[in-house]
């Protein structure tokens, strides 16, 4: 094995990012007597998967050559047919792939639909980790059944989101918020709470200007309908604009946002709130594979405490607002016992710009 060929599948696959989705990204190199022979990636609009791609600009050339790819070739018929049955058609000699398919309709059968017609097959694992986490959504959906969901904040070094009384300005630079475009341009939905549109007039788009294989759904958890039908949200609502609410919200209301084209939901929570577990579930049937939350205090904390985050991705910004009226990244009633806090694992430190850094850390979930 290369691994100069599995790094550029690997690289060839991240050029996928945010244009596969619900599909994995997959990156695929074909290495014939030591020459590139041929190179693909998937993207959802392009229908073709990667393997085929590079099969096609191979030729004939692709017959005996070397397979690098960063996901195991499919083996079941989807909008195309199995990439296992064409690298056999095609007469390769040998498959290096850098994890097994995490799809329960795959999960080793195209390694082994491989293997049974002479062609050898090698785990790369030394990459196994890096492949999963490039598809690190994919993988989550496809073991849980459920989108992974990231709580993503801007901090003051003490915790704080905003201040009490003028919140002009940013937390963080340019540079840390051009980074969250790119984390947004990677998510299929994004959820905010009414406060936050209600104070902020927010859009919560995808400014990356990246093309994207389905629009970013934003969700709004809104248990009266507050949202103002002249907001920026709705106003550029073009059907990627959700509303959750509760049967107590008004029907009027409900009516008017509907005829902007906002997708209105009823999921009654407790105490008069959205039920916030069948937002996540929701988007699981409906087969978005992430879902980053931008919110306030209140939402940030329903969300862990629920327990419907995965993931924490907190950009640090190198300034103390201090005092007890400025809101905490997590807010409502919290846990009252320090042996009871939320606790988190793997913890990475990113350097994002100078004096700012980003925390990303995954919630201790129990069995």
């Amino acid at each position: 094995m290369n691994p100069r060929y599995m790094r550029e599948a690997l690289e060839l696959a991240a050029r996928g990012s945010g244009a596969t989705s619900p599909n994995p990204m997959v990156g695929a190199v074909l290495v014939r007597e030591g020459e590139v022979v041929g190179r693909g990636f998937h993207t959802w609009n392009g229908v073709k998967h990667a393997e085929t791609l590079a099969l096609e600009e191979a030729g004939e050339r692709a017959r005996g050559a070397t397979l690098y790819i960063n996901l195991e070739p499919c083996s079941h018929q989807g909008r195309t047919g199995p990439c296992a049955d064409a690298l056999i058609a095609a007469g390769i000699s040998q498959v290096v792939a850098a994890m097994v398919d995490p799809n329960p309709r795959v999960a080793g059968e195209g390694f082994r639909k491989l293997s049974d017609a002479g062609i050898e097959v090698l785990l790369a694992s030394e990459y196994t980790r890096e492949a999963e986490k490039l598809n690190e959504a994919y993988c989550h959906f496809m073991r849980t059944g459920k989108p992974l969901v990231m709580l993503k904040a801007a901090v003051t070094l003490d915790g704080k989101i905003a201040a009490p009384e003028d919140n002009r300005g940013w937390i963080t630079s340019e540079t840390a918020r051009a980074d969250v475009q790119r984390l947004r341009h990677a998510s299929d939905a994004i959820l905010t709470g009414i406060g936050t549109v209600l104070n902020d007039d927010s859009l919560l788009t995808d400014r990356s200007g990246l093309y994207r294989s389905r629009p970013l759904m934003r969700v709004v958890l809104d248990s009266q309908l507050r949202i103002p039908p002249a907001s920026r949200m709705v106003t550029s609502c073009q059907g990627d604009v959700t509303v959750v609410c509760t049967s107590a919200a008004s029907p009027e209301r409900r009516r008017v946002l509907e005829q902007h084209g906002v997708r209105v939901l009823t999921f009654d929570g407790k105490q008069g709130r959205t039920d916030l577990r069948r937002v996540v579930e929701y988007l699981a049937g409906e087969r978005y594979l992430s879902l980053m939350i931008e919110a306030g205090s209140k939402v940030n904390w329903s969300a862990l405490e629920l327990g419907v985050v995965d993931k924490i991705y907190f950009y640090y910004a190198p300034k103390i607002l201090g005092g007890l009226q400025s809101l905490p990244v997590v807010g409502g009633t919290g846990r009252l016992r320090r042996v009871d806090a939320i606790q988190f694992k793997n913890v990475t430190l990113h350097d994002v710009a100078p004096d700012e850094f980003a925390v990303e850390a995954y919630l201790v979930k129990s069995v």
